[in-house]
């Protein structure tokens, strides 16, 4: 009988569309290239919040702060967070830090549901 609970250990388990273990592997290169002097801290936070969020590290998305406890979202509801993010960064009235922070959100979730080949990372030299 399959367990139809989150098991980070699966080979075959996904993050949106892409593998677990490749949305682990940005998320560290991010970290990483952040600590190089890569993208502005505010928006590797906001990629490392909805990289940790889509992972099933966190209770709370990082844009609405909704979520259920111990549950890896679902492509739908990671589709709903990154739009959420486009959301706040055309918000006119939103400052460059939050903007960047949203924009961080909207480029890994954005990579994770499939809208874009290419993960977050820091400027190539």
């Amino acid at each position: 009988m399959t367990s139809h609970g989150s098991t980070r250990q699966s080979e075959e388990q996904l993050v949106g569309i892409r593998a677990y273990t490749d949305v682990e592997l940005a998320q560290k290169q991010l970290i990483s290239a952040t600590a190089e002097q890569g993208p502005s801290p505010q928006f590797s936070s906001g990629a490392t919040a909805a990289y940790r969020w889509a992972l099933g590290y966190a209770q709370h998305s990082p844009v609405t702060a909704t979520g259920e406890a111990d549950l890896a979202p679902d492509l739908e509801t990671l589709t709903a967070e990154a739009d959420a993010a486009v959301v706040q960064m055309e918000d006119p009235t939103s400052r460059p830090g939050p903007r960047d922070y949203s924009r961080g959100v909207y480029d890994a979730l954005a990579w994770v549901c499939g809208h874009s080949d290419h993960a977050p990372e820091a400027p190539q030299s």
